[in-house]
């Protein structure tokens, strides 16, 4: 038999994309485990003390009561054994009880997850509508009034700081114009609809609440619209880069000179190889928008798992802390793992390669 023979039941004779599969997720849950790792021992680093922040200087002045409190979250434990049980309680689906709520960590990022994910989801849909179309549009109109107007643009929305553009937000279309109900996820006395996925908006429909449906969306389509901002000025960029770099191929001047009309061409041969690049960028950007809406939620008062770290991290929690650490990594490697899918699905020489 040929040694270039691929061999019956052996990991090379799997199909490619299986192998491809394969190997994306053990070094996904590697990687998990890494993460893991680097966050319990960042958490060991952090300034201050955490009796003192939970106790008050009063009771962390007893060293009877500092030792019982020190045994009860296991912090007397050497720092190997401390790490090998938070893996272990991790594993039974166990964070922990965070020391701000009393309450079991899982509860709250599930609580506090919902929010951020919904705010973060209507943020790419948001960034990709705008951000693809307007990169396809400047890349279409190279060098003329509205691709000069298009990078004058994106160039804003990446370099404008989120914090301020979110005060500004605030204030132009709250206090001044009341185009935006102001800040939460609903007005003031309103009930949340049944419980049924954490997202308002679709719980809302589900149960045919049109009114409390209504109110949520005029909640969250400023803080999301600000979120999305520096992702379209990304998005926005790359698009108009990749969609260049792709008319310069000859299939796509071949059937131009065939007389195809513009948008065939445009949505037939330039748009499934150009959004190769900016299906990793959009990936990126909503792992960054689910981890990185700490400042968009302090603002607009969104009772996400950005406003959840920042209470945590100022009263020292730490299940609290490493528990968020953990659900915005998780984030990046499954987000990570669906863009390599993506890309061999895309382009079947990845999976190959």
């Amino acid at each position: 038999m040929s040694p270039l023979a691929p061999v019956t039941g052996r990991w090379y004779a799997l199909p490619g994309f299986v192998r491809f599969t394969l190997r994306r997720l053990v070094s996904g849950l590697l990687l998990v485990l890494g993460i893991t790792v680097v966050s319990f021992v960042l958490t060991q680093l952090v300034p201050g003390d955490p009796v003192t922040a939970n106790l008050g200087e009063r009771a962390a002045a007893d060293p009877a009561v500092v030792a019982a409190w020190r045994h009860m979250h296991g912090l007397d434990q050497p720092l190997p054994q401390q790490y090998l049980n938070y893996l272990g309680n991790l594993l039974r689906g166990d964070l922990g009880t965070s020391q701000l709520s009393h309450r079991p960590v899982t509860q709250d990022l599930g609580e506090f997850m919902s929010a951020t994910f919904e705010l973060a989801l209507s943020a790419i849909v948001v960034a990709l509508a705008l951000g693809v179309g307007l990169g396809v549009l400047a890349a279409m109109r190279r060098d003329r009034a509205a691709d000069q107007l298009v990078r004058v643009v994106s160039l804003a929305g990446v370099s404008v700081p989120t914090f301020w553009l979110s005060l500004v937000a605030l204030y132009v279309f709250f206090f001044k114009f009341g185009l935006s109900p102001g800040t939460g996820r609903l007005n003031p006395g309103t009930p949340a609809p049944p419980d049924v996925t954490g997202l308002y908006t679709v719980d809302s429909l589900i149960s045919g609440q049109w009114a409390t449906f209504g109110e949520t969306v005029a909640h969250l389509w400023l803080p999301a619209l600000v979120l999305a901002v520096f992702t379209i000025g990304s998005l926005t960029r790359f698009t108009r880069a990749s969609v260049l770099e792709v008319l310069g191929n000859d299939y796509v001047r071949a059937a131009t000179a065939k007389g195809l009309p513009g948008l065939s061409v445009t949505l037939a041969y330039v748009l499934r190889p150009a959004l190769v690049s900016v299906i990793t960028v959009a990936g990126l950007a909503f792992g960054g928008l689910l981890g990185g809406a700490v400042l968009v939620e302090t603002v607009f008062s969104w009772p996400g798992l950005g406003a959840y770290a920042y209470r945590g991290a100022l009263a020292l929690d730490l299940p609290a802390i490493m528990g968020v650490s953990l659900v915005v990594a998780v984030v990046y490697v499954v987000v990570n793992f669906v863009v390599d899918l993506l890309y061999a699905v895309l382009d079947p020489r990845i999976r190959l390669g």
